[in-house]
């Protein structure tokens, strides 16, 4: 896990648990863009994602699980997972897709119709 980018507060003014940036990688295709986010022990229902503007952010929250006995040494623990990025203006922003296998997020960001690579026919 990367280093803690923002604090957020709770409703009474005590800090809260840092967001921590989850680790991703990032291409591009013809069609379009991918981000693939590691986000170990975020389920589907715990992962929130907003576009606002041309901002794209994510948040997923991991939430301790209470272990079974008297606890010898632990080095998981709950997170709340965060990124935001800035879209390029050729994303098809509402094409959009998300799917969360085994920890890690995979963003679709399809690019418009109109700047996609094409072939011209010669006539």
């Amino acid at each position: 896990m990367n280093a803690v980018v923002e604090k957020r507060q709770t409703t009474n003014g005590t800090a809260a648990r840092p967001f921590v940036a989850p680790e991703v990688n990032i291409y591009e295709r013809d069609e379009g863009y991918v981000i693939e986010a590691e986000m170990p022990g975020v389920a589907k229902n715990g992962l929130e994602i907003t576009l606002e503007g041309n901002t794209l952010t994510f948040v997923g929250r991991r939430i301790d699980e209470e272990m079974p006995g008297n606890v010898l040494y632990r080095e998981s623990r709950a997170a709340d997972y965060r990124r935001a990025f800035e879209l390029d203006p050729v994303v098809d922003t509402q094409k959009i897709s998300a799917e969360m296998h085994q920890g890690v997020l995979t963003l679709r960001l399809p690019k418009m119709e109109r700047v996609k690579p094409r072939k011209i026919e010669i006539k």
